[in-house]
């Protein structure tokens, strides 16, 4: 699981639940106006699906934004370096045997493309290809989350003006209207809590899940290459290692 997910959306719930009732909200209201749920996360559920295709809107995604994902950079440059010397003594038909061992498709495929001796400008062109149809095809669930974090606090307002056009029709009725009032606000709360707590943080979590794999994939194209240019293990290895060195960067 990854941390950021276990630990962030806890605190996020605990803040603004613990901080609302030290403010002497209710919680016992945000949850049992009904109403209020149904047009906030039907309304904007149904608003994501006509603006993104079916297809996209994959709410299993959810999983991936909770458990996260790594990828096994440091044992993939370690193998390109082994590789690097198998090849050097034995050729690139060497690698035959162990390219069809390598569990990760992507990895597999550059290698035995290069075992093959397909041209490297070629080889490059077609993994690079690979890389942009992942880049497109995720594209889809992220915007599926980032539409449900635009409509919901939109939704938000329109059940709070249901809630006060039900509040103006008891004005006869004081006692009725201090209760009336907040009961509006319930759906304006949570259409700005699911927004910013749940629906663009996962959008927000999904893209950068691709930008890790993409830089990891783009990795194996530029060790692949220099596997196939022949480049001494050593060489290589100090190339490669600089992926590890960026991404630590960006995580400072």
């Amino acid at each position: 699981m990854e941390k950021g997910s276990i630990i962030g959306l806890p605190v996020a719930i605990i803040g603004v639940f613990v901080g609302g009732m030290l403010k002497g909200a209710s919680p016992v209201m945000l949850f049992t106006n009904v109403p209020a749920l149904l047009i906030v996360v039907v309304g904007s559920l149904g608003a994501a699906l006509l603006a993104t295709p079916m297809k996209e809107a994959k709410f299993a995604t959810f999983s991936k934004v909770m458990k996260g994902s790594e990828f096994p950079t440091e044992a993939t440059i370690t193998q390109l370096v082994s590789m690097t010397n198998t090849a050097r003594t034995g050729g690139l038909l060497s690698l035959e045997a162990e390219a069809k061992t390598i569990e990760d498709p992507f990895f597999r495929k550059a290698v035995q493309l290069a075992v093959d001796g397909t041209d490297p400008a070629i080889l490059k062109k077609v993994l690079r290809t690979e890389i942009a149809a992942k880049k497109e095809r995720h594209k889809g669930p992220q915007s599926f989350w980032t539409n449900l974090g635009v409509f919901a606090p939109t939704f938000g307002i329109i059940g709070a003006v249901f809630g006060l056009m039900a509040t103006m029709s008891h004005l006869d009725d004081p006692s009725k209207i201090g209760h009336g009032i907040a009961g509006a606000f319930v759906a304006t709360f949570w259409g700005v809590f699911l927004a910013n707590a749940v629906y663009l943080p996962a959008a927000n979590k999904l893209k950068r899940m691709t930008t890790d794999e993409v830089a990891y994939m783009e990795m194996i194209v530029a060790g692949v290459l220099e596997l196939q240019a022949g480049t001494s293990p050593r060489v290589m290895e100090g190339m490669l290692q600089s992926y590890i060195k960026v991404d630590a960067e960006k995580a400072a």
